[in-house]
């Protein structure tokens, strides 16, 4: 989801740098009550999660030698940063997690809030919080097993510290998982001049090309975070018919999984596999829904 910023001045590193950007809030304000037109502005976001859930449920699963049928991410919590509406936090909580949505604007949250009440399992298991990422460092230091930022990085004004945060608010041997941008002439053409200006199937003005993370950036910034990197697989988008799938090309989008070094010997729901074990899954995940 797309991730937008506040400035805060009582938090870590909020003094000198922020993450924030505060273009980003007004670029998207206006579509804080669309979230869930399946049609609308964010269907490509909505066809998403036929790929990106997947992903998320079958590494965790791959990770772990327990779960529960039906429920197969029970008791395993999660923070969705720049939750949006809600459009990833949803499927996440019917998979059984404990959800932690946050977003800085407060028309997504309280759209994502009254969308989530609908369904009184969800009400139970998804939380929203108007907040950005550094405000919820100080009372949530490793509180959290998993952390998704879906089609945030692009958005974030200064990345190291976003990192950092997440890295802060992780448990260790938690797992962090990234969709994004790559930053080649490809992505500005189709992502861009196609996508925004020509099929309107993003809103216009939705990315700044500069601002696109290509992967082996992102990978270094997140292995100088107690980081190691397990999976980059490219992502593909298909406008004719809506649909993503997986690529071996990372030239335009692609998903993450790190993980953040952990205790020796500590027992987590997302304990690391080896590199090798991760690699040979990302293959198939998220083939089956």
């Amino acid at each position: 989801q797309l991730l937008l910023f506040r400035l805060t001045v009582k938090r870590p590193f909020s003094t000198s740098r922020s993450s924030v950007d505060p273009n980003e809030i007004k670029k998207f304000q206006f579509l804080a009550q669309k979230w869930w037109d399946e049609e609308g502005e964010y269907s490509a976001l909505h066809s998403m999660n036929d790929i990106r859930v997947p992903f998320i449920r079958d590494t965790l699963l791959n990770m772990s030698s327990n779960y529960h049928l039906g429920s197969p991410l029970s008791g395993v919590k999660i923070l969705d940063v720049g939750c949006g509406g809600g459009l990833l936090s949803e499927p996440l909580g019917r998979l059984g997690a404990s959800v932690t949505g946050i977003d800085p604007l407060e028309d997504n949250i309280r759209t994502a809030d009254q969308h989530k009440s609908f369904d009184p399992v969800l009400a139970q298991r998804i939380q929203y919080k108007c907040s950005s990422l550094e405000e919820i460092v100080e009372e949530s230091m490793e509180t959290f097993d998993v952390i998704v930022a879906s089609e945030v990085v692009e958005h974030v004004a200064d990345l190291e510290m976003f990192i950092k945060c997440c890295s802060q608010v992780l448990k260790p041997a938690g797992s962090l998982f990234i969709t994004t941008i790559n930053r080649t002439q490809l992505s500005y053409v189709l992502g861009i001049v196609v996508a925004e200006k020509i099929l309107g199937t993003v809103p216009e003005g939705t990315h700044e090309w500069e601002k696109f993370v290509p992967p082996e950036d992102l990978e270094r910034l997140l292995e100088s975070n107690d980081f190691s990197v397990k999976t980059v697989n490219g992502m593909l988008y298909n406008p004719l018919w809506g649909s993503w799938s997986w690529t071996e090309s990372t030239s335009i989008n692609y998903a993450m999984h790190a993980v953040k070094s952990g205790v020796q010997g500590q027992s987590s729901p997302t304990d690391a596999p080896s590199e090798t074990e991760s690699r040979q899954h990302s293959a198939t995940a998220g083939t089956a829904m």
